[in-house]
């Protein structure tokens, strides 16, 4: 008989699953890792999952808090993306951040679990962070050559094209909406190999916008999301101080259609910039 699927996945608000809102979940969200969960848990209900992903995270918290409870589950596939929030930092060692990604997916794959990884995406924020998309397809690179070299599997986000439509992210421009991971989790089951009944989400056409509406869009996410973001970062702290990991040890898989209404008890924070 084939070995039930131990599914851990590992990372920061992307893998934690940040603007794809759900009240009754630990951190009011769910995301694309726990609708990948989900999917293999209907094909196999021995299948076990844990979520170790906190928003925030940069890629060097992201292996010292989360590596070694991880690999102590024995996992038998481990989901890795780490590095975004490093590549939003103003000054930063993209060298430096590549070798330590490099020695973290060396030590994933020596514990013999199937390791996925993910490019980033050139997140449309605004014109004026534009330069980060050099820094990301330099990630990109190096990631594409570690799983080569390593022999993971590879999400290529970056080839996306359906995340050009604005409403695949939350209001923050950030991170994902629900559709976005949604459309994520499909993308991820097809690099597995693994059945599911997910479909690409239907958007109708969107509705053209004025200039005077734009401006005005601008203005409310510099106003709501940018400043708050901005005043994290000047006081050294992140919106997932508080917060622990969502599914911190292998479970059963919670499957939606079974939670009810009940909304869990959960220190509870913005969802905004991580």
């Amino acid at each position: 008989m084939k070995n039930a699927i131990r599914f851990v996945a590992l990372g920061d608000s992307f893998t934690e699953g940040v603007g794809d809102i759900d009240l009754r979940l630990p951190n009011n969200c769910r995301g694309w890792a726990d609708r990948v969960a989900e999917e293999l848990a209907r094909h196999d209900d021995r299948a076990r999952y844990a979520n170790l992903a906190i928003r925030g995270r940069r890629l060097r918290r992201i292996v010292d808090e989360q590596l070694a409870p991880a690999l102590a589950m024995k996992p038998t596939l481990v989901s890795f993306y780490a590095g975004g929030n490093d590549l939003l930092m103003a000054r930063l060692n993209l060298a430096k951040l590549m070798r330590d990604y490099e020695d973290a997916v060396q030590r994933i794959t020596s514990s013999g679990a199937t390791v996925l990884l993910f490019t980033g995406y050139n997140v449309p924020l605004s014109p004026l962070l534009e330069p980060l998309k050099v820094r990301t397809a330099i990630y990109n690179r190096h990631v594409r050559r570690i799983a080569a070299k390593y022999g993971t599997l590879l999400v290529d986000y970056w080839c996306f094209e359906k995340f050009q439509d604005p409403r695949m992210w939350a209001p923050d421009r950030l991170h994902m909406s629900s559709p976005g991971h949604s459309y994520m989790a499909r993308k991820v089951l097809e690099v597995l190999g693994a059945r599911h009944s997910l479909q690409s989400p239907r958007l109708a056409a969107p509705r053209p916008r004025s200039r005077v509406e734009n401006i005005a869009d601008d203005v409310a996410w510099l106003r709501r999301d940018v400043g708050p973001w901005f005043s994290r970062r000047l006081r050294g702290v992140s919106s997932g101080d508080l917060l622990g990991a969502r599914w911190p040890e292998l479970m059963p898989v919670v499957l939606p259609e079974r939670l009810g209404t009940a909304k869990a008890q959960v220190p509870q924070l913005s969802s905004r910039f991580s």
